[in-house]
């Protein structure tokens, strides 16, 4: 029987690998534990959240933090996913020299409209094990935030599912409150 070995990536090759034309431009993709995922396609429920959500973020928090949206974050070197929403410290630079590194995000959402399972089943323990902080996850199609929060041993000790109804303060802002509801796209 012969041993079958993958080749996993780093994110050294996965940059060389857009930059030499090997993934196209408008080719949406994520280095996760080394392997190349092709990202599913945003539907207008995903959109609309994701746009409401940043605008709210950047209304509450204006010039405290940088805001990034579907944007490269490195947690090691062989994971760099583009979460939907990072709130990450700010930096003179912009992160102009490289994306956000784990213990400069205070916050990562992922917006769920067919990618549920995999953003709780894959990306939570991902996250979790890089030592992001706090993680959310935002259920347009059952309209619920899923909450991921005290990080200890590179996984969460706390995970909670909030009704659009309930409100939500971030660790990392507990002076600032968000309604649930505002995040997500008006019912039709």
């Amino acid at each position: 029987m012969v041993a079958v070995q993958t080749r996993r990536f780093t994110v050294n090759e996965y940059v060389r690998m857009s930059e030499l034309g090997i993934l196209a431009p408008d080719e949406r993709t994520e280095l996760i534990n080394g392997e190349i995922i092709t990202m599913i396609a945003k539907g207008f429920a995903h959109a609309a959240a994701t746009t409401r959500t940043k605008t709210l973020l950047e209304l509450a928090l204006h010039r405290r933090v940088i805001i990034r949206v579907q944007d490269p974050i490195q947690l090691s070197e062989h994971s760099e996913p583009e979460p939907d929403i990072v709130i990450a410290k700010s930096d003179l630079l912009a992160y102009g020299t490289h994306h956000p590194r784990p213990d400069e995000v205070l916050l990562t959402i992922e917006v769920a409209d067919s990618s549920l399972k995999y953003d709780l089943e894959t990306k939570a323990p991902l996250y979790a094990a890089a030592g992001i902080q706090e993680y959310w996850v935002l259920d347009v199609v059952e309209r619920k935030l899923y909450t991921f929060r005290q990080l200890e041993n590179g996984h969460y000790q706390a995970q909670g599912i909030l009704a659009e109804t309930l409100e939500i303060s971030p660790l990392a802002f507990e002076d600032l409150t968000i309604q649930i509801a505002d995040m997500l796209p008006p019912l039709s």
